[in-house]
């Protein structure tokens, strides 16, 4: 891997987000990579606010123009990178243009691609090392398609007739090592509520007769990240964490498009379309019925609903749907294209280490729930879920299951909700004539 000497055009100075009235010193870092390793040094300047502002213009318009000369024309497009260098943001015009998505896209995933002297994975590496926050979004939105190109064709049973993938392990080592250094060698905490004092929420069930100072309890949801030079086998699932951690925390600015192609990988990465990805569909389907015959919660204590008999070999009159069954429940829940072949699933099945399953599933939970996502992007991270938790079913995976248990009861639950408001709506139909208001009548003292 040899992006070696490699020198920028702009000097990357981080654009501010607000504007004060006094110029403020600002930093200018040159950063090269050459073999596997990062070189950083930095000078002091001094620059306007209005000065700073223009120059993240600049930058952004210089790296789409750059851009421009390394893709290939595409005479079925009519889109033109010069005429999103053109407009007033540059960097987010082409975040929002699924055109250009797609051409970079196509260009990218080329059998010959990722090398380490690929002039796109080159772009990439250094449209991020500029440390412009909206350049960085960019090289952020195609993190699912660089992923799911880099561990499909590791994991590939013909990864020994492919090329050298050096030039996708430089941009996601680049992204890996901002991160180390943004985090200064701390780990990533949580605080956790101890439920042995009371809140606005609960009251302890054995109550203390003397109060006492709560603990804190703190949970670890990341380690302290070590550098790294190379990808190495032992550390390539944190460092594609890491990057699709910093995809989950932009997430709410990453286009619709991104995030269909994530789930598109997710799914594949789970492995073959199996029935067992429907199992607790059925399941739920099962314990909502008895419910309602027997006025019963959903939570049946001395019950196992997987096989319909209770812990003393009686039958509990709840058995399993066939898949026939489940597949109409998916149906009346309108999840698209679940178990029809008409979603493209790209990559392969691979190795689903924690450190990437965990982000992986944020990510997924977001494009289940969020208000502002797409019903396209609901129903490939619906696919994916429900592959995800066959996975790990058949992997033995506690943590897996029990995350993917939630994430397809919540996606139920919405979609249930969505229905019955749609139901309950009465559209107005503009043939039927509507009766006149009476005028109102306004009391005015004299």
């Amino acid at each position: 891997m040899d992006f070696s000497n490699h020198k920028m055009p702009y000097s990357p100075t981080s654009s501010s987000s607000s504007i004060s009235s006094t110029p403020r010193p600002t930093t200018t870092t040159a950063t090269t990579f050459a073999g596997g390793a990062t070189t950083t040094s930095t000078t002091a300047a001094t620059a306007d606010p209005m000065h700073s502002w223009w120059e993240s213009i600049s930058r952004a318009r210089s790296r789409i123009l750059a851009l421009n000369s390394l893709l290939p024309p595409d005479p079925s497009s009519s889109l033109s990178l010069s005429s999103l260098a053109d407009s007033d943001q540059p960097a987010l015009s082409f975040l929002s243009s699924l055109d250009a998505y797609s051409l970079f896209s196509s260009a990218i995933s080329a059998p010959s691609s990722g090398s380490g002297s690929d002039p796109l994975c080159q772009w990439l590496y250094e449209t991020y090392l500029s440390a412009d926050p909206h350049l960085r979004l960019i090289v952020l939105s195609f993190v699912p398609l660089l992923t799911g190109i880099y561990l499909s064709r590791i994991h590939s049973l013909e990864s020994t007739y492919a090329p050298s993938l050096a030039g996708f392990e430089a941009v996601l080592l680049a992204i890996y090592s901002t991160e180390v250094k943004s985090r200064a060698g701390k780990p990533v905490l949580a605080q956790i509520p101890d439920l042995s004092q009371p809140s606005l929420y609960h009251s302890p069930r054995n109550k203390q007769q003397r109060p006492t100072k709560p603990r804190p309890l703190v949970g670890i949801l990341s380690a302290p990240l070590e550098p790294q030079l190379a990808v190495k086998s032992t550390k390539r699932p944190i460092i594609v964490g890491v990057a699709l951690d910093c995809y989950f925390r932009q997430i709410s600015q990453m286009p619709s498009w991104s995030k269909v192609e994530l789930c598109k990988y997710a799914a594949a990465w789970a492995g073959q379309d199996c029935v067992c990805k429907n199992k607790f569909d059925a399941e739920e389907k099962s314990e909502k019925e008895y419910a309602n015959e027997n006025g019963a919660g959903y939570f049946l204590e001395g019950s196992n609903l997987s096989n319909g008999f209770d812990q003393n070999g009686h039958g509990n009159g709840v058995e399993i749907e066939h898949e026939e069954d489940v597949v109409e429940r998916i149906r009346e829940l309108k999840i698209e294209r679940v178990d029809s072949g008409e979603l493209e699933l790209k990559g392969v099945r691979i190795p689903l280490a924690w450190e990437v399953l965990q982000p992986l599933l944020r990510i997924l939970g977001h494009c289940l729930l969020g208000p502002l996502c797409a019903q396209d992007v609901k129903d490939a991270a619906s696919v994916a879920v429900r592959r995800l938790y066959a996975r790990g079913s058949h992997d033995l995976l506690p943590q897996a299951i029990l995350a993917t248990q939630s994430l397809i009861r919540l996606d139920n639950r919405a979609r249930e909700t969505a229905q019955v408001a749609a139901a309950t709506s009465t559209p107005s139909n503009a043939t039927t004539p509507s009766k006149a208001k009476k005028p109102e009548v306004l009391l005015v003292s004299k």
